[in-house]
């Protein structure tokens, strides 16, 4: 199996990638890690029952970066490239739901600090583990990261992650931010912190400055989305029939499935996602998780729909909140989609939001920047 850096170097041969020094330095460091990682002794083996203590964890990577600065695509080389087996890669917001139900049993055994067996499991599990997007933005998460984090690197965990923002910046005015202070430093002692902010927005490259809302609904708003998907995801278009899905995790024992689910891309049908009872939980759980959202078959809306455009309202303030990119096919423009009757005013509000996520300023913001 080739490393990271030679992946990494085929890319740019080939011309999918062009010259970035972030990514170059980004890359070393991984390739690094990854030789690393496949070279520590595995817990029980003869070399390390020689050592008669656990070695350290390798050091982990904290990479963050603007919006389409290949964060995601340099994880994706780094993760395929690791041979270990205990090894695991996850949306920072949904392994955060996980911990928190694993406190909740936890803490109804009564046994005193509900952290440390949480971190002996997941420490157990997985010697790596990788990140996609990691924010902070509510004050149950904030309050347990730094213990949750140093136990886990105690126990010879090694974290990679992703983010828009540096640490010191996340979890910036949040309630009681003096109490997270201590992850910060944890972060920037424990990971190297690696900027990638290089020239080339490859997500704007891709949408190609195409519009992002197609009119009307039918064959070519079909074929226009599909082929935005494809360049969004680098998935084969001849491949189209075995697109992943996925399972989102809404809370416990509760999920939202998603039927096109690919490098922080999600597929939805209207009638799916605002047709059927779903709430602020469901549309807010999706806008943490994907940077990009493709909704098809939008239909104009009205009184005769107010159901239908109440949960449409919801799942564009979610997208919006969380700087989601929205393409979409729908039966009229935004400013005619709620063209008159009882509720049209208040969906006024939803216009002016559905009209500036098209705006190249809005485009260009990161993925939870809100």
């Amino acid at each position: 199996m080739t490393g990271v850096l030679a992946r990494y170097d085929a890319l740019l041969a080939a011309g999918e990638l062009r010259p970035d020094p972030d990514q170059r330095a980004t890359v070393t460091r991984l390739d690094a890690l990854a030789v690393e990682l496949d070279a520590a002794p595995v817990k029980g083996s003869v070399l390390w029952r020689m050592l008669r203590r656990a070695p350290p964890p390798p050091r982990g990577i904290y990479m963050w970066g603007g919006v389409g600065r290949g964060k995601s695509m340099l994880m994706d080389l780094f993760y395929d490239c690791i041979h270990l087996k205990a090894k695991r890669r996850v949306h920072f917001h949904e392994f955060m739901i996980e911990v928190h139900d694993r406190l909740r049993i936890e803490r109804a055994k009564e046994k005193g600090d509900p952290i440390a067996p949480v971190v002996e499991a997941l420490a157990a599990e997985a010697r790596l583990l990788a990140f996609d997007e990691m924010v902070v933005n509510n004050t149950a998460d904030a309050m347990i990261l730094s213990r949750l984090f140093t136990g886990l690197i105690e126990a010879g965990v090694t974290v990679v992650t992703t983010s828009n923002r540096p640490p010191a910046d996340l979890y910036n005015d949040g309630l009681n931010r003096e109490h997270f202070l201590p992850f910060i430093a944890l972060v920037e002692a424990r990971l190297d912190v690696l900027c990638l902010n290089g020239p080339t927005d490859y997500r704007m490259a891709r949408l190609g400055g195409a519009p992002t809302w197609y009119v009307p609904n039918g064959n070519a708003t079909t074929l226009a989305l599909s082929r935005a998907f494809f360049r969004l995801t680098d998935f084969p278009p001849e491949d189209r029939a075995n697109v992943p899905s996925h399972e989102l995790t809404v809370s416990a024992g509760r999920s939202i499935h998603v039927p096109k689910s690919l490098k922080g891309v999600a597929v939805f049908s209207f009638k799916r996602l605002c047709g059927e009872a779903k709430g602020a939980a469901d549309y807010l759980a999706i806008a943490r998780h994907y940077h990009t959202v493709i909704v098809v078959g939008i239909p104009v809306l009205g009184p005769e729909k107010r159901n239908e455009a109440a949960r449409f309202k919801t799942l564009i303030d979610a997208l919006y909140e969380y700087k989601v990119k929205l393409l979409a096919g729908a039966d009229a423009p935004a400013t005619e989609l709620y063209p008159a009757g009882d509720g049209a005013f208040e969906f006024e509000r939803t216009v002016s939001r559905l009209m500036e996520m098209q705006s190249d300023d809005y485009l260009a913001e990161g993925h939870g920047a809100g």
